[in-house]
């Protein structure tokens, strides 16, 4: 009788059966795109910095460098930014994202108070670059370029540097202990800054430089026609924010209006609270869901008190009161007045209908392309002048910081290319890591930590600091709630799974694991049961 094929094997290990032969498809490990990383203007690598965070001791400062990789800002940009990071986050459609923003300002945090410092690694290029605007983009790019060899000049315009961080963010979203230390950093990789020296003719700068950075901020309010009274007083919101920080203290009255819908509207009206006045209001003429300011800004004003007059607009201002008419949307959201008038008690009108930025440092260079109040730049942030980058507020991007910060990085990276003569290598973009490729059932559930606040009374009267940071078991606990969507962390689920024993633990450094290819017959259960979806399976190529 003929014995079954099972045992007429020769005693010794299966391992001799390679069962690879039998694959269609290999299972290869991928790096997606976190979405995180894909949503942040400045181009951090957050998952990156997260998950050295999540070791915590040593891990803060290793952590803290692959931040400043990308962006010189980490304290304050966890202060500022309105993290975008967040809203992309996969982890929202689970329970609610991870509170990046607050990890970033626990390790900024703890950058300065350690003292930590970035150096200078590379031999000194001989190139001098003129950077004009000690703004976030111009800080930005200097950090950048000063760190790539070259020798930079920053020309500014104001008497301290930090452009709209400084001069239009107030106190109470950003200490200014927390935007010196920062900024002092950059000057510390040896960038000279000259304050009070203001650029007004750059046509005769430029043979001066190999290259020219341009960063002038939108810090010019803009305007509107409303008749006034000889009796009425207006002022503007940004100038109003100025005056604040160089130690002019305006007079508003008991009773302040602001006319506007944007983040400066409402900084005006937080700050006339501070300031004495019993009642802000905050005079609109669309709805609130159609203000452009974040709604954790219009979230704190209303739990200061600030008032909102909704589908309002201001027709007249005389001593002591406005005249406004009511208004209504149209069918496109635009508003259309009423003809209903009505009176308004105010001391004081401040105008916040956004910024301009003064380009009369333009005038005469050649090749300079100005539409609607902005520069137009190219991908590389160069202008129609050879030579000359631009970015932050002066280019028609978005507005905040955090972009202006990446202005300032990508522009760096092109005026070094340019410089040197090379051609930048393309930026590969992998796909993006989707919510549906994480395997979320090996996550345990992990409520988010939110910041606690200032107690609404000290707010009112003081300028201190209105969102707090995290302390270390807090911060620590928000970072490891990240799900490393797309890249591998190394959990052994692929190693645990495999039936063939084909997963290969390596254990160096950033090599987890290998797939050995002559017993992996592609059966996908390692895909299957990837937590982050860092494994995909590819059609075999016979």
């Amino acid at each position: 009788m003929e014995k079954p094929f099972a045992i007429t094997l020769d005693i010794g290990s299966s391992r001799a059966n390679k069962t690879g032969s039998w694959r269609t498809e290999r299972a290869v490990y991928t790096n997606r795109m976190p979405p995180c990383n894909d949503a942040c203007p400045a181009g951090e690598n957050i998952q990156g910095w997260l998950y050295e965070g999540e070791e915590g001791g040593a891990g803060y400062e290793r952590a803290w460098r692959v931040i400043m990789e990308d962006n010189p800002f980490p304290a304050i940009m966890g202060r500022v930014c309105y993290h975008p990071c967040e809203t992309a986050c996969n982890r929202g459609q689970l329970d609610e994202a991870v509170g990046i923003n607050s990890v970033e300002r626990f390790v900024g945090d703890e950058a300065i108070r350690q003292g930590w410092t970035v150096s200078v690694e590379v031999p000194p290029t001989g190139k001098h670059v003129l950077v004009v605007g000690a703004g976030p983009s111009g800080l930005s790019a200097a950090y950048h370029l000063a760190r790539r060899g070259h020798t930079v000049t920053v020309r500014e315009a104001g008497p301290m540097a930090g452009g709209m961080m400084r001069f239009g963010i107030p106190r109470y979203r950003l200490a200014r202990d927390v935007l010196d230390a920062e900024v002092q950093r950059i000057l510390d990789l040896g960038v000279t800054l000259e304050l009070d020296a203001k650029v007004t003719d750059l046509t005769a700068l430029r043979d001066e430089y190999d290259a020219v950075f341009l960063a002038v901020g939108a810090q010019l309010g803009r305007r509107t026609y409303i008749p006034a009274g000889s009796a009425a007083h207006v002022l503007d919101a940004v100038d109003m924010l100025r005056d604040l920080e160089t130690g002019e203290k305006p007079l508003l009255g008991r009773k302040v209006a602001v006319y506007g819908g944007g983040n400066t509207a409402m900084d005006a009206a937080r700050t006339a609270k501070r300031l004495g006045a019993s009642e802000a209001v905050v005079v609109y003429r669309r709805t609130q869901d159609r203000m452009p300011a974040h709604e954790s800004e219009l979230a704190e004003a209303q739990d200061e008190g600030v008032l909102f007059k909704w589908l309002t607009t201001i027709k007249q201002v005389d001593a002591g009161k406005l005249v406004v008419e009511r208004m209504e949307l149209d069918e496109s959201g635009f508003p259309q007045p009423t003809g209903e008038l009505d009176e308004l008690d105010a001391d004081s009108l401040v105008l916040a209908l956004g910024q301009e930025t003064d380009l009369s440092l333009l005038d005469g260079v050649p090749g300079l392309v100005v539409d609607d109040g902005v520069v137009a730049v190219g991908p590389d942030m160069m202008t129609g002048c050879p030579g000359i980058f631009a970015g932050g507020d002066m280019v028609p991007y978005e507005r905040s910081v955090t972009v202006a910060v990446g202005h300032g990085k990508r522009a760096a990276r092109h005026i070094d290319a340019w410089l040197s003569g090379a051609v930048p290598e393309p930026v590969v973009r992998p796909a993006l890591a989707t919510f549906d490729t994480i395997n979320t059932w090996y996550y345990a559930d992990a409520p988010r930590a939110h910041r606690p606040v200032l107690d609404r009374a000290r707010r009112e009267s003081t300028f201190d600091e209105v969102v707090l940071g995290h302390d270390e078991s807090t911060a620590l606990m928000e970072a490891r709630r990240c799900l490393s969507c797309g890249n591998c962390f190394g959990c052994d689920n692929c190693y645990g799974v495999c039936p063939d024993n084909a997963v290969i633990k390596l254990g160096r450094p950033g090599e987890s694991y290998l797939i050995d290819l002559d017993y992996c017959k592609g059966c996908g259960l390692c895909v299957a049961e990837c937590p982050s979806g860092a494994i995909q399976m590819f059609p075999e190529e016979i």
